[in-house]
């Protein structure tokens, strides 16, 4: 049982020495709380310039130097990046192996796809309360909306149809303007 005892401590010794001694580095507790709290200082500067999804990049820290890892949107918040790294206090280097991945849908495709949306909730909406609205021939009537503004086409029996046709359109939620078209019939 003597002999255990300092047979394991020299095994535990020697497993947990070996990967210091093999990098030839001596892994200090200042040096360790220093790298974390650059790795801390980076990490909040990406998320505080409001130009990354920081969850998609990585900040590992060894001696002041900086590795970003993961991905993001352009070159120009590649290179931006690593700019913000480099500018911190404490930061030595900067190894910048982010990949730029383009999104599958681009922010001005999302923006048109969310028009699209709300205009056809729109014209929806318009010929639905056409149809509802006794006293009107809302088959008659054709609705097209692009970006909240409505144009309204067809017939009408009246003055009074027509100004009823387009009071119903206006008070769409989301409609911006409402261009008429209407013909009376006589």
């Amino acid at each position: 049982m003597k002999r255990i005892i300092p047979a394991l401590t020299m095994t535990v010794m020697t497993v947990f020495s070996t990967p210091l001694l093999a990098e030839g580095i001596s892994a200090s507790p200042t040096q360790s709380a220093t790298d974390d709290a650059i790795a801390g200082k980076v990490e909040a500067a990406l998320l505080f310039s409001g130009q990354f999804d920081t969850m998609d990049i990585r900040t590992d820290v060894s001696k002041g130097q900086v590795i970003l890892t993961g991905k993001v949107n352009s070159e120009v918040n590649r290179t931006l990046a690593q700019e913000v790294a480099a500018s911190l206090d404490g930061v030595v280097s900067v190894e910048n192996k982010l990949d730029v991945v383009k999104p599958a849908l681009l922010e001005g495709d999302l923006v048109t796809l969310l028009h699209g949306v709300r205009d056809a909730q729109m014209m929806s909406l318009i010929r639905t309360q056409l149809l509802l609205e006794s006293g009107l021939s809302g088959d008659d009537i054709d609705v097209h909306a692009l970006r909240g503004i409505v144009t309204l086409t067809g017939k009408v029996e009246s003055l009074t149809e027509r100004d009823l046709i387009i009071a119903i359109a206006k008070n769409t939620d989301d409609v911006v303007d409402v261009k008429s078209e209407l013909s009376v019939d006589s």
